[in-house]
């Protein structure tokens, strides 16, 4: 959940490497807390494929835009709402995963958490399903993450994503968790298995909406995005620009839904741009749009003049 307000501190590159030396010091603190707790069938087999899916995601980092994997994520976190919003007087406990199936958690763990710095509410339904007692879930948690956190804030200087800034911001972090840790010691005995899994599931999708809605935000800003509804005599058309690109979605009450797309005269059949090319007249600009309805494709041409539309023709 700390993901979105960090993205506002630090550079998207930085984020991880901040919220692994806070995470760390929040495992460390749990473990001090719940060591009595933790289910080390989990732990043996989750850690061992956790470890070089760590190193794989850090290195990854240097080359993709965490954003879009924070967007899918963000998706992934608000896909937990109907869990949330179950009205079970009981807790369910799911079927334990196979020993494959706990390494394949621990790698893509591992792999998630090296690019995004931390995932514990990614797979915190995991852990809500595989029948484990809340003081279980603390424990066990901090132990398959303490190492893994140890393991990237070295990478992360090896790959010099640490700064004077991102150890400051980390530091804060830390000494956050720490207090959190000693709060939850006392309180967490005094809640209910139930309402302990209720508020772990609520806690997934409000993340996954700041996550959705900064990392969206993030990326329509970073490449030149904008979204624009206009309504029509007949309907409703919405309209996407992402970078050079052009987009368009259309609803019409009497012909349905229509998707229009930029593009360039080149991607037309030669007769196609012949015939384009000559209702040119004295048109200075010509744009293309592909047109996608449920039954068929078909294409309009727009010709202007001094910025001015002066004509538009349709044609398959």
């Amino acid at each position: 959940m700390l993901i979105p307000l960090l993205s506002r501190m630090l550079p998207v590159s930085q984020v991880p490497a901040a919220l692994s030396i806070g995470t760390f010091s929040s495992s460390a603190s749990r473990l001090i807390a719940f060591k009595k707790n933790i289910c080390w069938q989990i732990v043996k087999y989750f850690v061992p494929a956790a470890l070089p899916a760590v190193w794989l995601g850090a290195w990854l980092l240097k080359f993709l835009n965490p954003l879009y994997l924070q967007f899918a994520m963000g998706v992934f976190l608000i896909s937990n709402l109907p869990f949330a919003l179950q009205k079970n007087k009981t807790v369910v406990q799911g079927p334990k995963p196979s020993n494959l199936a706990l390494s394949v958690i621990g790698f893509a763990a591992g792999f998630l958490s090296g690019i995004t710095g931390a995932v514990g509410l990614i797979f915190n339904k995991f852990y809500l399903r595989y029948g484990l007692t809340k003081e279980e879930i603390v424990a066990t948690r901090a132990a398959n993450e303490i190492i893994l956190h140890f393991i990237k804030i070295i990478l992360y200087i090896f790959f010099g994503l640490i700064t004077t800034k991102v150890i400051t911001v980390g530091v804060l972090v830390a000494v956050a968790a720490v207090l959190s840790t000693a709060v939850m010691k006392y309180i967490l005995p005094k809640i209910s298995e139930l309402l302990f899994r209720k508020i772990g599931y609520f806690a997934m999708v409000a993340s996954g909406v700041i996550m959705l809605s900064q990392s969206g935000t993030d990326l329509f800003t970073a490449n030149n995005g904008r979204l624009t509804t206009s309504l029509l005599a007949k309907g409703v058309e919405a309209k996407l620009k992402w970078q050079n690109a052009r987009f368009a979605l259309e609803f019409a009450y009497d012909e349905g839904f229509e998707f229009e797309q930029v593009i360039p005269i080149g991607e037309l059949t030669d007769e196609q741009q012949e015939y384009v090319l000559k209702q040119k007249e004295n048109a200075d600009k010509i744009v293309i749009e592909s047109v996608h309805t449920f039954r068929n494709k078909t294409y309009e041409a727009y010709y202007f003049a001094n910025n001015q539309l002066v004509k538009k023709i349709e044609f398959n």
